[in-house]
């Protein structure tokens, strides 16, 4: 696949800061691609179904046995599970993340390396090439006209109208992406395609980051050798595990006293979805874990009704509300817990007004900004407060 390298600092925030503290597990959903009557891609004798169940059984025991993970399944044998209920699954779990785990093919049997994709709205080619092939999955289940209705599987595009959870867990998905293939790179010398952004079905309906993982190129003689080894499926294994005890450590903590202090780390991640080429350096803040509890008063002015509001940053530092701290932009609000502040841009009880306000504060540099979203003096997901 090809693309354009959008380079940048991406600054981190996550809505858990008591998660240690709790003695609460972290839930990790495991997906693996296929199953079944659906064998996903097949070259050379290597079958997709049988590599993706493989890793994520070795990533889920590797996992078990480190204390506070849990892990959650959403198949562990041969069997077809819908798209939606991979999902579902990893909902009604409330896990804290959701791993799906593939291989990837292509006619040209000399593409190789291993990308990692977060849900977004691609305009790249190839990118919406593997989600149409990935989401073409859904032609083998029951009824899907009905229970996709409105969707197309070979046009990725058409869930466009579905995606209004991407923003709010768009950034520690790339964090999460950008983990896997810094593993993928340190620990097994494979080449990086880089994070990518594309509409899979899976990932959409998932609502807490998300991450797909094409893990190597079946259809390449030496890669499908390798992900069809022992050895070569632990390799991958460790990797992916290591990652995701990597982003459960920096983010939600282990509880050890060595844990590395989120303003002491700063994740540079290559991905590959832009239109043009883009370098945004940007001085670390403070990545401490945002809070699940809700903002202070002055954070939501509109009690009753569902209003949306644009989160710039979040930060150790007590900043003045005014334009020249936030590149020329006005009606900045604050919300403090504890030592962290979080700076949010407008307000408005339109979320089409809400993107608008988005497409802004990106467009002033604030690269990492997101919609949230308040209800009766609450914060709540974007997708709770569009459903009154």
């Amino acid at each position: 696949m090809r693309g354009i390298t959008f380079v940048g600092t991406i600054l981190l925030f996550i809505s858990n800061l008591t998660f240690a503290q709790s003695g609460q597990k972290f839930k990790v959903a495991l997906d693996a691609g296929h199953g079944d009557h659906d064998y996903g891609a097949v070259y050379n004798g290597h079958i997709e179904k049988k590599i993706a169940l493989a890793v994520v059984l070795k990533v889920g025991k590797i996992l078990e046995s480190k204390p506070g993970v849990e892990v959650i399944y959403t198949r562990k044998n041969d069997t077809f599970v819908d798209l939606i209920e991979r999902a579902n699954i990893a909902n009604r779990a409330d896990a804290n993340i959701f791993v799906s785990i593939h291989c990837n093919a292509n006619k040209n049997s000399a593409a190789c390396g291993s990308e990692t994709y977060v849900m977004g709205m691609s305009k790249n080619a190839s990118n919406l090439e593997a989600a149409k092939k990935e989401n073409e999955v859904i032609t083998m289940e029951k009824d899907y006209q009905q229970k996709y209705k409105g969707y197309d599987p070979k046009s990725p595009e058409s869930i466009i109208g579905l995606t209004m959870m991407q923003e709010e867990y768009l950034e520690s998905s790339i964090a999460l992406a950008g983990k896997i293939q810094n593993h993928f790179i340190d620990d097994l010398k494979v080449k990086s395609r880089g994070v990518k952004q594309a509409p899979f079905m899976v990932l959409h309906k998932a609502y807490m980051p998300r991450v797909l993982i094409e893990m190597g190129f079946i259809s390449n003689p030496e890669e499908g050798a390798r992900l069809d080894s022992e050895a070569g499926q632990q390799g991958a294994a460790e990797a992916i595990a290591e990652a995701i005890l990597s982003y459960k450590k920096e983010f939600y903590g282990s509880g050890d006293a060595d844990d590395v202090k989120p303003s002491e780390r700063v994740e540079t991640l290559k991905v590959v979805d832009s239109q043009a080429t883009k370098t945004v350096v940007k001085s670390p803040e403070v990545k401490k874990p945002e809070p699940k509890t809700a903002p202070k008063p002055e954070a939501v002015v509109s009690s009753g009704v569902a209003t949306f509001k644009i989160q710039l940053s979040a930060s150790g530092k007590k900043l003045e509300l005014t334009p020249s701290n936030f590149k020329g932009l006005s009606n900045i609000s604050m919300s403090s817990e504890g030592t962290l502040y979080k700076y949010m841009y407008g307000e408005t009880s339109s979320y089409d007004e809400a993107k608008k306000l988005l497409a802004e504060a990106k467009a002033k540099g604030f690269t990492s900004a997101f919609v949230i979203a308040f209800k009766n003096g609450k914060k709540v997901s974007v997708q709770e407060a569009l459903k009154q």
